[in-house]
Formats: structure tokens, C-alpha cells, sequence
């Protein structure tokens, strides 16, 4: 089981900038940030751009990787995204994970296009395999419903062969997109109440999962859970946090992510709840 942390972007570099490194320092494996124009829970805060973050977090690190968690097409278009993927994979030395996701209706609305739910499934379904052709290929000509590229060159290209593609979903259609396209699957979780309803309909997702890959013959690839999204912040306690991590490994998981603690909501908790739960990943 790997760890990762995922930073906000309300805070100033200044005061961010430790976090990162502390991250690489207590042992964890990956370190993440939301990209977004402006994040719901935390609509009247300021806000800073993910890439020019991670670009900065990869000049504070040397071992951790570091991803988005996740990047969607609401403000990102693939060409000019996948041009953001090669050159964070090149800044951090090949440490760069590329988590994708339909995204919410947010951002998108500040941008003008005020777009339900199954139209931005739609543009995702569109924006995945581009990217993936965008991220393997050079000379790239695409005409669709929502994208268009005449001959994208993509050199350099990334530093490694592949760029780690992670796809969010939990709908069935979505899971299928993952199952295809991606080199792992990043999920939010089951819905629920309780600790139990949300692990009971993890399981079904999981179930979907499994049965997406054995339609596709594709391998099983990296499977990530935010924690955090069951009804209890998984840093709580150092023990609540061991339980969510086992029983999401019970289930398949090879990763989980959890949020750095804050002062108040939302992920409210002590740092030293960190520090423990580092404490007992022994070290790595």
C-alpha cells in the first residue's frame, strides 16, 4: 500500500512551500493538488493554479511524486493540457502523475458553459482518449464533438515512455473509461452515512471495476481512494486512519490519499495526527 497527501492551494507559497517538503520528509509516496478555477469548498478563499504549484513543488522535492487530484476539461483543453503533463513530467525528472475527471459544474459555469452532468461526461469521454493519443503520439489530427487538433506536434515528449494516466469514476460509464484508457483508477469513494454504507458501495464500485478490466483484457494497473471522502476525515486519528487503509487495501486498493490537516474545515485535524500515521508506515 502506498500513501499520499493532497495539498490546498489557498495558502500563499510562502507558507506552502514546507508542506511539500515535509510531505517528501515524513515518508509518503505521493503528494497532490486539486486543479481548479475556483474549489467549492472553499468558494470566498484564494486560489492558486495547479501547474504553476507543482511546478514549484518539484523544485522543493527530489523522491515524492507529485500529481493533480484531479485536472478536468472545464478549463483544460487536451493539446494544451498534455503540453502542461510534458513539461511537469520533465520538472519533476519523471515524478509527475496525471489524475483526470469529469469535474464539477463550477468551473465550468465561470467559464460560460453552464453544462449538465451527462454533457461533461460527454466531453470526458472525448478529452480521456485524446489525451492518451496526445501523451503516446506526435502529428496529431482530431476532429470531434467538442475538440479539434490539426497536426499537434507533442515533442519533446515526456521524459518516460508513459505518463502515468490516472481516470477518476465512480459512474458505470466512466469505470469503463478508466478501464480502457487508464494506468489507474482514482475513485471518491462509495456514498453513505456511516463508515459502513460507504465501504459497502465502494465494494460495488470496485465489483464494477473488476468487471470493466475482464471485458477489456487490460491489467489491473494502480487502483488510488481519497479516504476523505467517506463521512469521517480519515486523520481523525492515527487508528481511524489505519482502519480506512486497511480495509481499502482489503478491497484492492494499491494507493490511498488523505488531506493535509487544517486549521478549520473543511479537513479540519491536528498535524500531529500526521506526523503519527507517518510514524507508523515505518519510515519509508
Amino acid at each position: 500500500m502506498r500513501h499520499g497527501i493532497v495539498l490546498l492551494t489557498d495558502e500563499p507559497w510562502r507558507e506552502m512551500a514546507p508542506r511539500w517538503r515535509a510531505v517528501e520528509e515524513l515518508g509518503f509516496d505521493h503528494a497532490w493538488t486539486y486543479d481548479h478555477l475556483v474549489w467549492g469548498g472553499l468558494p470566498d478563499s484564494p486560489w492558486h493554479s495547479a501547474v504553476p504549484t507543482l511546478a514549484a513543488a518539484a523544485g522543493v522535492t527530489e523522491r515524492v511524486r507529485l500529481g493533480t487530484f484531479v485536472s478536468s476539461p472545464n478549463q483544460n483543453h487536451p493539446y494544451t493540457y498534455a503540453r502542461d503533463v510534458i513539461t511537469l513530467d520533465d520538472l519533476t525528472g519523471g515524478r509527475f502523475l496525471c489524475g483526470v475527471g469529469t469535474g464539477g459544474d463550477l468551473d465550468a459555469r465561470l467559464l460560460g458553459a453552464d453544462l449538465a452532468l451527462r454533457q461533461r461526461v460527454e466531453r470526458f469521454h472525448e478529452f480521456v482518449p485524446l489525451l492518451d493519443r496526445l501523451l503516446r503520439e506526435d502529428h496529431v489530427d482530431h476532429d470531434g464533438d467538442w475538440y479539434t487538433t490539426r497536426d499537434a506536434r507533442t515533442l519533446p515528449g515526456p521524459v518516460r515512455h508513459r505518463v502515468p494516466l490516472l481516470v477518476a469514476a465512480n459512474g458505470a460509464r466512466s469505470i469503463r473509461l478508466a478501464a480502457q484508457h487508464g494506468d489507474g483508477w482514482v475513485t471518491y469513494g462509495g456514498r453513505g452515512e456511516s463508515v459502513e454504507d460507504w465501504f459497502a458501495h465502494l465494494a460495488e464500485l470496485v465489483d464494477r471495476f473488476e468487471q470493466a478490466l475482464a471485458d477489456t483484457g487490460r491489467d489491473a494497473g494502480d487502483r488510488y481512494l481519497s479516504l476523505d471522502s467517506s463521512p469521517r476525515f480519515s486523520l481523525e486519528s492515527a487508528g481511524l486512519y489505519a482502519e480506512l487503509a486497511g480495509r481499502a487495501a482489503e478491497l484492492g486498493f494499491t494507493d490511498v490519499v488523505s488531506h493535509w490537516p487544517r486549521a478549520q474545515g473543511p479537513y479540519a485535524g491536528d498535524p500531529a495526527v500526521l506526523e503519527e500515521v507517518a510514524g507508523s508506515l515505518g519510515g519509508r
